[in-house]
């Protein structure tokens, strides 16, 4: 039952958010400027949405090593098909698919794997903060006098974002070097849980912090961060290709800005980011940039089909050589998502020797990684 109605609320939450991206446009007019628009620059944005891929499997791949390393092959496979199930089924179910496939397949632990999808998202946050700063400060054109409530939020929402992702690195080291804290936390916990659930918890905790291993080497999160910059100007880049084919002229690095709108934009949780990933494009375009109403909206649309349409036919082409199909990842991403990662080659630690666990297996870990 719960499940029908989170489907209904994301449902109503989709046709909402497309109601308000299409409320002013002019549909005939809209597909006039689809139609004008240059082929071959929307041919050079798709070409590059393909090189975001790559990208991103090259940097999982590096912030795999310190858990036995996955070949890249088997990481750009996962992270096309975990992009893939995220844009055709609901509640993200692409980034538990991702991490639980790719362990599966290259003999890893599911739960730390998982650990190193979160240090992907806390990365983008970082890179996009980062670009975004660099626009504030050394290249925007003056927008605050364009529109100055907008400009305002923009600015506060960047610096609570950075805020939020300097937090979050920063506990999430504590928590790596100090692996006996997050085991105290759950041994308070385990005491009120029956003793299996305590032994799945014990075990899960255990290797979550192993996939946090990196962590535990700032030169090594440094370069994961290094990697992350040109992941986010190939976004970048995709932007302001796809505007260009529009005729919506504004400088590359005010892509920078864009990428933090659409931040906001794809975090709405609808299948593939629609409505809201079209919305936050269309705001940016006229707000900041005087486009047209109708012929933003046609960029919008055609931006999200560059960067969603290649991804998902290749993604289904990767399940179905996996021998895969769409019903079996749904309920494959599902069951991962409502039970603890199992690591079965692993047996789990006793419960009572959590803390030790921890603190030796962060010794052993230190020992491989170096």
């Amino acid at each position: 039952m719960r499940s029908h109605i989170r489907t209904l609320l994301i449902v109503a939450l989709t046709l909402g958010l497309i109601a308000a991206f299409l409320r002013n446009a002019n549909l005939e007019l809209v597909w006039s400027e689809i139609l004008r628009a240059r082929i071959d620059l929307i041919a050079a944005a798709i070409a590059v949405t393909a090189l975001q891929y790559v990208m991103r499997a090259v940097r999982w791949q590096y912030l795999l090593q310190p858990l036995g390393g996955a070949r890249f092959s088997t990481a750009f496979r996962t992270t096309v098909i975990g992009f893939a199930a995220s844009a055709i089924l609901p509640a993200r179910a692409g980034e538990v698919l991702r991490p639980y496939l790719l362990a599966r397949w290259e003999g890893l632990s599911a739960t730390a794997t998982f650990a190193t999808i979160l240090l992907e998202r806390l990365l983008d946050l970082a890179s996009v903060v980062v670009l975004l700063a660099l626009f504030f400060a050394f290249f925007d054109p003056g927008l605050e006098v364009v529109n100055p409530a907008a400009y305002a939020a923009v600015r506060l929402g960047g610096l609570v974002a950075g805020a939020v992702a300097v937090a979050s690195l920063t506990g999430i080291f504590i928590l790596a070097r100090h692996p006996e804290a997050l085991g105290r936390w759950a041994l308070r916990v385990e005491r009120v849980l029956p003793e299996r659930a305590a032994r799945a918890l014990a075990h899960a905790v255990e290797k979550f912090v192993g996939g946090l291993a990196m962590m535990r080497q700032p030169r090594r999160i440094l370069v994961a961060f290094a990697l992350s910059i040109p992941l986010w100007l190939l976004i970048a880049t995709t932007i302001w290709l796809s505007a260009a084919a529009f005729q919506i002229d504004f400088p590359f690095t005010s892509s920078f800005l864009f990428n933090a709108l659409l931040v906001v934009g794809v975090s709405v949780p609808t299948p593939g980011a629609v409505g809201g990933f079209h919305e936050a494009f269309r705001i940016g375009a006229t707000v900041f940039y005087g486009a047209p109403n109708d012929r933003a909206v046609g960029a919008a649309i055609v931006l999200h089909a560059a960067s969603i349409v290649p991804i998902v036919l290749l993604g289904l082409v990767f399940m179905a050589q996996s021998g895969l199909d769409l019903k079996g990842i749904r309920r494959l991403a599902q069951g991962t998502r409502e039970s603890a990662p199992s690591d079965a080659a692993e047996p789990a630690d006793r419960p009572g020797r959590l803390v030790g666990g921890l603190a030796s297996g962060e010794a052993a870990e230190e020992g491989r990684v170096g």
